[in-house]
């Protein structure tokens, strides 16, 4: 690792506390408080969650270099791109002048979604096992279905929480063997928050679409 990044990354390497044995630093920290919004206020569509997840990148970038996860340090940096962007969509609309709305994706987009998670991941692991990455196969598969999970949020698709689940349930045990325990609990309350945000877009789904139906009939 580079001094500079060494230099940035120690001091939020300190312990803070332990868990099941295992240290739990600061910048583990910082990533569980601002991930745990973040996923919050998506599921109340809420559109600060673009922010918010900004801000979560940047300290999980930092963790995964350290422990030596290269595809999920590279995801945030594409993150950060697909934040932005999401947050200007979310703001303009499809249309540029209204409010995105919860909506569910046609099926050409779902397929063109699994196949880069096929495609993708083959194409990944082979970049980290080139660059000696820690669960390479693991890595690259949960890089691509976040991607494409990211890119359904992006719409507002209500598929997006699909596609989270899937990841969510392949970074808990990850983690755990990574030894970042934190991150992993994270990530059993990411699930939890999944679950509970395609529960909540489906009512609003409902009821987006009963109100122009409710403006006319009135």
């Amino acid at each position: 690792m580079d001094a500079w990044l060494t230099a940035l990354i120690h001091p939020l390497m300190v312990e803070s506390f332990t868990l099941w044995g295992a240290p739990v630093s600061r910048l583990e920290l910082l990533g569980f408080v601002t991930g745990g919004l973040c996923v919050a206020l998506t599921v109340r569509r809420n559109v600060l969650n673009f922010p918010v997840g900004i801000a979560n990148t940047v300290f999980f970038l930092l963790l995964f270099t350290s422990s030596r996860l290269w595809a999920d340090a590279g995801l945030q940096v594409v993150y950060i791109v697909l934040g932005v962007v999401g947050w200007i969509r979310w703001t303009r609309g499809r249309s540029g002048d209204t409010a995105l709305v919860v909506t569910r994706a046609p099926a050409r987009e779902i397929r063109w979604c699994v196949a880069f998670v096929v495609v993708g991941t083959a194409v990944v692991y082979v970049a980290l096992r080139h660059a000696d990455g820690a669960a390479p196969l693991f890595d690259a598969f949960t890089t691509c279905l976040s991607l494409a999970a990211q890119w359904l949020l992006n719409g507002k698709r209500i598929q997006t929480w699909y596609f989270w689940i899937a990841a969510d349930c392949v970074y808990i045990p990850l983690y755990v063997v990574k030894d970042l325990n934190l991150t992993a609990v994270v990530y059993v309350l990411f699930l939890g928050l999944c679950i509970t945000g395609l529960r909540s877009w489906r009512r609003a789904m409902v009821d987006e679409a009963r109100q122009p139906l409710e403006r006319v009939t009135s």
